[in-house]
């Protein structure tokens, strides 16, 4: 299990449970049809356990672009190691979305609307407005971020190897997964907090290449890539800064 490995493996099943649950929610004739948002965000939640527990041990279970970025603008990460981490995060990123894809084939083919279709890849806004939106996805991401920091030093590793060790599996995967419970329930309404590049463009390439009808709203995508990166980068100085 190499750090590459763990961070594509662990945010395959990040996305997969991740937006599977939304898929359990809104496509036609599931058996979780229509059971919410209380649903949603703690499923969101047990994906997060799920994904920093497998990856942790290898690779510090990053499992999101923001967090890599976060990290090495902090000094906590080495950059030389950033362009392999989010190659893996979005290349599960997008192997997790084929698998919600081949798992719900079914019931995407009854579901007529399009919109609810998108929503089992990518994320959207209740309202349209792109500066609300974008503020929404920096609050959400420096929250994620300045929180993991303080839950332990991110310098910690797990084992021998700090160079690519450190991230959220330095802080254990049940404080990481209340705090994205959190952020779900008390800021996700706005816009579905993406909080994670990989969460939001990978699986939107793949609403793009696969066979399911409607548009992939790419008007929209820059907002759930640069919201969270700022967001990372505001939380890693504000850290730097007061510590």
């Amino acid at each position: 299990m190499t750090p590459f490995i763990a961070e594509l493996i662990g945010t395959m099943l990040l996305i997969l449970l991740g937006n599977g649950v939304v898929a359990n929610v809104v496509l036609k004739d599931t058996k979780g049809n229509n059971s919410g948002w209380i649903v949603i965000t703690t499923a969101w939640a047990l994906a997060v356990f799920v994904g920093v527990t497998v990856a942790g041990p290898a690779s510090g279970a990053h499992l999101n672009p923001a967090v890599t970025l976060g990290l090495a603008v902090a000094g906590k990460f080495s950059w030389d190691l950033v362009p392999t981490y989010i190659a893996a995060q979005m290349l599960g990123g997008m192997l997790g979305a084929f698998l919600v894809w081949l798992f719900n084939k079914d019931h995407f083919a009854i579901t007529e609307d399009e919109g609810a279709k998108l929503a089992c890849f990518s994320t959207g806004p209740a309202i349209r407005n792109p500066f609300s939106n974008l503020i929404s996805e920096i609050i959400g991401t420096f929250v994620l971020v300045f929180v993991i920091f303080h839950f332990s030093d991110p310098s910690i590793s797990l084992n021998a190897d700090p160079a690519a060790k450190i991230g959220l599996g330095s802080v254990g995967a049940l404080p990481v997964t209340l705090l994205v419970w959190a952020i779900g329930l008390s800021l996700g309404g706005t816009t579905g907090y993406a909080i994670n590049p990989a969460r939001d463009l990978a699986p939107r390439i793949m609403h793009a290449i696969l066979p399911v009808k409607g548009s992939s709203d790419w008007g929209y995508a820059w907002i759930p890539v640069a919201g969270p990166i700022l967001g990372a980068v505001i939380a890693a100085v504000l850290f730097g800064i007061i510590h």
